[in-house]
């Protein structure tokens, strides 16, 4: 497979599920933005695992939510999941395209290439007819092998972005919606200041979206032009590290190559009351 394209499709899911080598996760969070919960019970594609992001996959030392994990503890969870070096690992989401993107960053970061999200999500796969599981699958797996191999220019920290700020070459793209980088509308999270950091550039992440997957490849690189540009590096924020990745894949399958994540976007930045805000 080509480890460059970062989604897979029902069909080729449908097809090599139950390859050993092919490691499926569900990567559903159990909120979305704040106090949104998911509906449940809710169904899950066979042969997969969770992959939890909200209470696994994190920094625990961070009070921040979503934060990237260190690569020791990525290496320990992953391998738990029977991942290995080689594996395929396919990740999808309940909601479509929400969360799956974050997982797959998580794992770009670490260095690990075989990585990919299922086009459609959930809802694709359901509406297409293939079988569903009403739970996880207790797969009996060995041990992973996987090794985490750090990327840390893939993830910006707050002196990384209050850096950029007044770095030419560097792009700052901010994915909430316009009204909250406006700041005509209150943060979901208690305690935020409204508005965006300064130069940043507003591109939300529904706009990239049509239903459950990404807008056809020629009108996402339209719309990609018009805000980015390839020559510089692109750094993407939102609420909390998550939403930002959905503008990233896009921005990753057209063919930019030089990104990153603020990890602690607004959540981070909209409380600290000494960093700036326009």
């Amino acid at each position: 497979m080509n480890s460059d394209y970062p989604l897979v499709s029902a069909t080729w899911l449908f097809d090599h599920f139950s390859n050993d080598n092919v490691v499926v996760l569900d990567a559903t969070t159990q909120h979305a933005v704040v106090g949104e919960a998911l509906e449940l019970p809710r169904q899950y594609l066979p042969n997969s695992q969770l992959f939890d992001i909200e209470n696994v996959f994190l920094d625990l030392t961070n009070p921040l939510p979503n934060t990237m994990p260190s690569p020791e503890l990525f290496t320990e969870q992953a391998r738990q999941l029977g991942i290995n070096q080689d594996s395929v690992v396919v990740l999808y989401d309940a909601r479509g395209f929400y969360s799956a993107p974050r997982a797959w960053w998580i794992f770009k970061t670490m260095g690990f290439e075989h990585v990919y999200v299922l086009d459609g999500g959930l809802s694709l796969w359901q509406s297409l007819g293939y079988p569903l599981a009403d739970s996880y699958t207790d797969i009996d797996r060995a041990m992973g092998n996987v090794n985490a191999n750090y990327q840390a220019q893939k993830v910006f920290n707050v002196d990384d972005v209050l850096a950029a700020i007044s770095n030419d070459d560097i792009q700052i793209i901010d994915v909430r919606s316009q009204e909250r980088f406006l700041g005509k509308v209150a943060e979901p999270r208690e305690g935020m200041r409204s508005g965006h950091i300064p130069s940043s550039i507003n591109l939300p992440f529904s706009s990239v979206l049509e239903g459950h997957q990404f807008k056809k490849l020629e009108a996402l690189e339209t719309l990609l032009e018009q805000h980015l540009d390839a020559s510089k590096q692109q750094v993407f924020s939102c609420g909390s590290g998550l939403t930002a990745c959905i503008v990233l894949m896009a921005a990753y399958l057209c063919g930019y190559t030089n990104l990153a994540v603020y990890d602690g976007s607004w959540a981070e930045w909209g409380a600290n009351h000494d960093l700036p805000v326009e």
